[in-house]
């Protein structure tokens, strides 16, 4: 991300998790990834709901990165099946 960009996301991320209630993650590496593979190797709207089962996946213990390569694997069977 350009640095303008991330300054407004990080501002948009505080804002939000605050508003929630929630902690806001560290890194946004493997949650725009997830975001990425799904919208380019699926269908567009199929991210924020994958980034949704990824975030539910995360809330109960799994890990962000691990979930990332999941979805990268699955999205590239999906691609290949085209």
């Amino acid at each position: 991300m350009e640095p303008d960009q991330q300054a407004r996301v990080d501002e948009w991320v505080g804002i939000v998790s605050e508003a929630l209630g929630v902690s806001a993650p560290s890194e946004y590496g493997p949650i725009l990834d997830v975001a990425k593979y799904a919208a380019h190797q699926v269908e567009r709207p199929s991210a924020p709901v994958t980034a949704y089962l990824v975030g539910l996946a995360v809330a109960g213990g799994a890990d962000a990165q691990r979930c990332a390569e999941v979805i990268k694997v699955l999205s590239d069977e999906w691609a290949a099946r085209e």
